[in-house]
């Protein structure tokens, strides 16, 4: 059973300064809602409502979204607005979440060291801050349930196109069941002629307790930094790790052009704007023309 939740939210977002010199990139809002409160809530419809977040120094606003505001609240009651009032109070009570700093940003991997001690010996959730899945069953949901039938580490990944492989880190493997591959090579960011395949590394995680002592042992990689793909590859040599190809639509807004997509896809679907937003966005196209 996984029951707990661990989101790395310490990166400095320097692909959209200037307005993540005071801002986190986690909190640039997809329409009105922030990116991170996504991810928290895919985690919660997923079963999981213990929820570590990684942040850094500056990132104080993130802890501050999911807390109480109570003099907010007070206001929105005087003046009836009892919809927006509750939605605010909901976001401190959708989950028991808890936040630690990374001391220095040296990596994935080495954020993810600091939740040793809060999960403890159990299996995990890993979902990125900065990544979204749109998707009929949570994304997190489908990694639980193939782990749920394996009891083993579990890497979520996608289909990109061949000229797009060395955009991502990559993995090779058999396939054990639909959809799942024991994995048998990892790489970083190939060639396209080099890959082993198009399944890239999604941004969701299915960890056991063990990756730890993985990342201990790994030395310094990309950047200088502690890469989790590197504890994987590492990990996979002595033990099986799956990918499993999930159904639904992955959003990085790791930079400026997904990040626009992103949000001009939620604001076409929402229910209150979508109809509006859509009729404008033909206009717009159609002046474009």
């Amino acid at each position: 059973m996984i029951s707990k939740a661990v989101i790395p939210a310490a990166g400095f977002g320097t692909r959209f300064l200037p307005i993540t010199k005071t801002q986190p990139k986690e909190m640039l809002p997809i329409v009105d809602t922030p990116t991170i409160q996504y991810v928290v809530e895919e985690a919660v419809n997923s079963g999981v409502r213990d929820i570590l977040i990684i942040t850094a120094l500056g990132k104080s606003a993130i802890e501050n979204h999911f807390d109480r505001a109570f003099e907010l609240e007070a206001h929105l009651h005087t003046q009836g607005r009892e919809e927006q009032r509750l939605q605010v109070r909901n976001l401190a009570s959708m989950a028991n979440i808890h936040f630690i700093r990374q001391r220095e940003l040296n990596g994935l991997g080495d954020a993810i060291s600091y939740a040793r001690w809060h999960v403890g010996d159990e299996a995990f959730l890993v979902l990125l801050g900065d990544t979204l899945v749109d998707s009929q069953v949570p994304c997190s949901r489908q990694l639980i349930d193939v782990y749920n039938r394996l009891k083993s580490p579990i890497i979520g990944v996608e289909e990109v196109p061949p000229q797009k492989v060395e955009r991502y880190g990559i993995v090779g493997g058999e396939a054990v069941e639909p959809n799942t591959w024991r994995i048998e090579v990892m790489v970083e960011k190939p060639k396209a002629i080099e890959a082993p395949s198009n399944l890239a590394i999604g941004g969701r995680y299915i960890l056991t307790p063990d990756i730890f002592d993985y990342i201990e042992k790994t030395a310094r990689g990309v950047n200088n930094e502690v890469q989790l793909t590197d504890a994987l590859q590492l990990m996979h040599k002595d033990r099986a790790v799956y990918a499993h190809k999930f159904e639904g639509v992955r959003h990085d807004i790791g930079n400026r052009l997904d990040y626009m997509r992103t949000s001009v896809k939620y604001a076409a679907k929402r229910k209150d704007i979508g109809t509006d937003f859509k009729a404008f966005l033909k206009e717009f196209v159609a002046e474009l023309d």
